[in-house]
C-alpha cells in the first residue's frame, strides 16, 4: 500500500491481516504512523514522547522474525504499533504522569502489560498526555501541554485519558493503552469518538501503572473498532503475581466475542436501561443519539427493561472522598527524597528534610493534585475517618450490591457514557463540580470492579460525538463486546461507514508515502 492516509485508516484488526499476508511490514506501520505524528502534533498535542527510534528498532525485529516464520504463534495484533498512556512505565522511555515532579524520571523496568506487548511485537511509538497523574476530566490539568479534540481543536478531549483517546482518533496511531479509575478510558471515548474499554478489577495486571486510587484503577484498551479493543485486552490480560489484586483467571474469549455480535444477532440478551443514568443533566442530543441506539439493540433481537439503581446517585460523592484519600496515600511518595523533582528551600529557611519536602511537594504538584490531595487528608484524619471514608465504603457496598440485583435480572447495562458532548477549553476549569460531573456514568462501574466499555453512538446536534456505554457483570468482560460490537455495525450502516468518516483531518492533508 502506497497511500499513508489509506494505511492509517485501517483498523488495527485490518492491519495485522496485512501483516500476515506481507502486504505491509510493521515497519512500514510505524513509519506511517510516525509521519502522521509529525504532521498532527502541532494542532492535537497528544503525545508527551514519541519513541520513533525505538519503535522503529521494534518493528524491524518483529520483520525479521516473521520473515523466518518465527512469529506464527504470535497474537493476531503482532507487528501492529500502539501508543501508551504516560501513566504506564516504560523502560528506557521517559515516564511522568504529566507532573512536574517526575519530569526527566526514566525506569528501569517495564509494566506488565509493556512486557506483554513487546512479547507480541507491538512497536511503542511513545507516551501520550494526561492530566496530571491522571486527575482530571479533560486532560487540562497536564503540567506540560494541553491535547486538543480532533473532532474540534477548540475542544477538550475528555480525561484523564485525553491524549491516548486524541491518537487514536486522529490517527496517530491505531491503538493505545489507557488507566480507568472513574471513567478515564470511556469518557475521553465518548468525547473523541472513539472505543474504550474499562476492564474487569483485577483482570489485567496494574504492575507499573503508577497508581492513583489503588482500589479503582484499571489499565484498558483504546482503539477505533470494537474488534481491536477486543484483540488488544486480550493481549494485556491475565493473572500476574507481581499485582496483588490481580485475578487469577484466564482472559475470556473476546475477539471471539466480538466477532459473533458483528453478525447482528442479540435474540434472547436481555439490556437493562440504568433509570438513574439518564434525564436531567443530560445533554438532549446525547440521549437523542442514546435512545436510537437502544432501539437499534431491540431491533437485532434484544429484550430491553428498564432498572432501578438506586443508589447511583451517591457514587460521586463516594467516590470523591474513596478515590482522593487513596491520591493522599498513593502520592506521599513523592517526597524529593528517593526519585524525581527536589527543591530545596530558600537560604533564610531551615534546611530540613521536612521543609524540603515542602517546596518540593509545592513545586511539583499542580492544583487540581493538590486539592485532591488536601480532600483526602481530611477525610482519612482522625474523627473524620469513619464519618467520611468509612460512610463513603459503606456507600460502594451499596452500589456493589445495586449491580448484583440488576444483574440477576438483565445480562448488560447500558447508559449514555458522558452526559454531554465535548466541552470549550476553560469552561469548567473553575468550576471543579461541573467538571466532576462529567464521571457521573462512569464512576459506579470502578466503585464496583465491574467491566464497562464506551463505544461511538453518533454525533450530536452540536457535530461532536456522543457515547453509549455498556456494563457487564466482574469476570464477564466478553459479554459487553456481543451487543458492542453488534451496536457498531448497526450504527456504522446508519452513517454509511465508520463514524470518523465525517471528521475534518487537515493533518493529513497531502501524506503519501
Amino acid at each position: 500500500m502506497s497511500d499513508i492516509q489509506e494505511l492509517v485508516k485501517l483498523s488495527a484488526a485490518e492491519m495485522a491481516g496485512k501483516i500476515q499476508s506481507k502486504e505491509v511490514s510493521s515497519r512500514e506501520l510505524v513509519e506511517a504512523h510516525l509521519s502522521v505524528i509529525e504532521q498532527a502534533e502541532p494542532s492535537i498535542q497528544a503525545f508527551l514522547t514519541v519513541s520513533g527510534e525505538e519503535a522503529l528498532a521494534q518493528a524491524d525485529a518483529f520483520d525479521e522474525r516473521h520473515a523466518e516464520g518465527e512469529a506464527e504463534d504470535a497474537p493476531e495484533l503482532a507487528g501492529v504499533p500502539i501508543a501508551i498512556k504516560d501513566m504506564i512505565v516504560t523502560k528506557g522511555i521517559q515516564t511522568t504522569a504529566a507532573s512536574k515532579i517526575l519530569e526527566g524520571w526514566v525506569p528501569p523496568y517495564d509494566a506488565t502489560v509493556i512486557e506483554k506487548l513487546k512479547a507480541a511485537g507491538m512497536p511503542l511509538l511513545g507516551k501520550t498526555n494526561l492530566d496530571e497523574f491522571a486527575q482530571g476530566s479533560s486532560t487540562e490539568h497536564s503540567a506540560y501541554q494541553t491535547t486538543h479534540n480532533p473532532w474540534d481543536t477548540e475542544r477538550v478531549p475528555g480525561g484523564s485519558g485525553g491524549g491516548s483517546a486524541s491518537a487514536v482518533a486522529a490517527f496517530e496511531a491505531p491503538l493505545a493503552l489507557g488507566t480507568d479509575t472513574g471513567g478515564s478510558i470511556r469518557q475521553p471515548g465518548a468525547l473523541t469518538g472513539t472505543v474504550g474499554v474499562k476492564p474487569t478489577y483485577g483482570g489485567v495486571s496494574r504492575f507499573g501503572a503508577i497508581a492513583m486510587a489503588s482500589s479503582l484503577d484499571q489499565i484498558g484498551p483504546v482503539s477505533r473498532t470494537v474488534l481491536d479493543s477486543a484483540l488488544l485486552q486480550e493481549v494485556i490480560g491475565g493473572h500476574d503475581r507481581r499485582d496483588s489484586t490481580s485475578i487469577p483467571m484466564d482472559v475470556p474469549a473476546l475477539a471471539a466475542a466480538a466477532r459473533e455480535g458483528a453478525k447482528r444477532d442479540l435474540k434472547g440478551m436481555k439490556v437493562g436501561l440504568v433509570k438513574e443514568l439518564s434525564g436531567e443533566g443530560f445533554q438532549p442530543g446525547v440521549e437523542a443519539r442514546f435512545n436510537e441506539a437502544v432501539s437499534m439493540l431491540e431491533e437485532m433481537g434484544a429484550e430491553v427493561v428498564e432498572v432501578s439503581c438506586p443508589h447511583f446517585p451517591y457514587s460521586l460523592g463516594a467516590y470523591y472522598i474513596i478515590m482522593p484519600s487513596e491520591v493522599s496515600s498513593n502520592l506521599a511518595r513523592y517526597d524529593g527524597m528517593r526519585y524525581g523533582l527536589r527543591v530545596m528551600p530558600p537560604a533564610d529557611v531551615p534546611q530540613t528534610a521536612a521543609n524540603m519536602m515542602a517546596y518540593t511537594r509545592e513545586a511539583g504538584f499542580g492544583d487540581e493534585v493538590k486539592r485532591r490531595i488536601i480532600l483526602g487528608t481530611y477525610a482519612l484524619s482522625a474523627g473524620y475517618y469513619d464519618a467520611w471514608y468509612g460512610s463513603a465504603q459503606k456507600v460502594r457496598t451499596l452500589i456493589i450490591d445495586d449491580f448484583n440485583k440488576a444483574f440477576d435480572q438483565v445480562d448488560v447495562l447500558v447508559s449514555p457514557t458522558s452526559p454531554s458532548t465535548a466541552f470549550r477549553f476553560g469552561e469548567k476549569t473553575d468550576d471543579p463540580m461541573a467538571m466532576y460531573m462529567n464521571d457521573i456514568a462512569t464512576i459506579p462501574a470502578n466503585l464496583a470492579g465491574v467491566p464497562a466499555m464506551s463505544i461511538p453512538s453518533g454525533l450530536s446536534d452540536d457535530g461532536l460525538p456522543t457515547g453509549f456505554q455498556l456494563i457487564a457483570p466482574q469476570k464477564r468482560d466478553d459479554v459487553l463486546y456481543k451487543p458492542a460490537a453488534a451496536l457498531e455495525a448497526a450504527l456504522n450502516d446508519k452513517w454509511g461507514g465508520p463514524m470518523w468518516q465525517s471528521m475534518n483531518t487537515p493533518w493529513l492533508d497531502g501524506l503519501t508515502k
